[in-house]
């Protein structure tokens, strides 16, 4: 019996993603076109691959036995095409990568541009999380993250700035009201202005110290997601609202237009900026090689 490739590599995308709407997401098609494309394949079988409810998608027996089969198959076809695709004179495909937000806005914008202008038929996908999770997970070519992040076995190349601070910072109206602390641990009697992960966890504010860096547990009536909504808390410190502790990068335009004033600077915790992040021993697809062939000229890779 005969399937049409592609309703095979539909079939392999929704038992990845455990359902249609995330394999939608991954793979950049929709949930109605893939439950047709599974349909049409269990039809043609005449078996059922996936038992589905409201809330969930999951193999059958039948479906397990399948994928188990047909994993390693498809992975050798993407790395057929992919062979082929180095034989091109301008690398083509899809480059997934897992990031922080605050690359989007520190890192990126330097390298995006100038790398779609050399590589026009290479389609870039930024994932940008507030969390620190797997950089493989949404099928994530490579990441980037910084030095506590990385783990064995892996790559890191130099990406972006190689030294980057935290500034603590708040309006001239806001420390003309409430005074200028003069030690990290006078923030205890300040508003603060805090970011909050998407686990929930909420962000510490790090000074560097004589011996180590050290913690300030401060308070404030405003909280924010880290990530999607720290431009707020950038504005509202503008506004008066409270002391901003962020990526001194982030705030510069403000610090040096004068809407914020710098405080406790010798206090600023210094550290390594980030690293295009990703396994060597796999197959490196043509797209993240080439990416990593132009990061490569704005510093030297490391192995960890």
């Amino acid at each position: 019996m005969k399937l049409d490739f592609a309703l095979l590599n539909a079939i392999v995308a929704v038992a990845n993603a455990g359902g249609f709407r995330e394999a939608a997401r991954i793979t950049g098609s929709n949930p109605s076109r893939l439950s047709d494309a599974v349909r049409r394949a269990e039809q043609q079988l005449g078996v059922r691959l996936f038992n589905r409810t409201t809330r969930t998608v999951a193999l059958t027996e039948a479906g397990k036995m399948l994928i188990e089969r047909l994993q390693p198959v498809m992975s050798e076809v993407d790395a057929a095409l992919d062979a082929i695709n180095r034989y091109r004179t301008t690398p083509s495909g899809t480059l997934r990568l897992n990031v922080p937000v605050s690359a989007t806005r520190l890192v990126l914008p330097a390298i995006v541009p100038d790398f779609l202008a050399r590589y026009p038929d290479i389609r870039l996908e930024i994932i940008a999380e507030s969390n620190v999770l797997d950089i493989f997970r949404d099928s994530c070519d490579a990441g980037i993250r910084y030095d506590e992040c990385l783990e064995q076995d892996m790559v890191a190349l130099p990406i972006g700035p190689r030294r980057q601070r935290f500034a603590a910072a708040a309006s001239a109206a806001y420390l003309q009201q409430h005074g200028c602390p003069e030690h990290p641990r006078d923030l205890v009697h300040h508003n603060c202005i805090r970011g909050r992960y998407a686990s929930g966890v909420m962000a510490e504010w790090e000074f560097s110290g004589e011996a180590e860096p050290f913690r300030v547990q401060v308070n404030g009536s405003l909280v924010v997601s880290i990530g999607g909504a720290m431009d707020l808390a950038v504005q509202s410190a503008i506004a008066g609202s409270g002391v901003v502790y962020l990526f001194e990068e982030w705030l510069r335009p403000s610090l040096e237009n004068g809407a914020l004033i710098p405080i406790l600077e010798p206090w600023w915790l210094s550290f390594n900026g980030p690293y295009l992040y990703y396994n060597s021993r796999r197959l490196i697809p043509a797209p993240l090689q080439a990416f990593i062939d132009f990061v490569r000229t704005m510093g030297q890779a490391t192995d960890i």
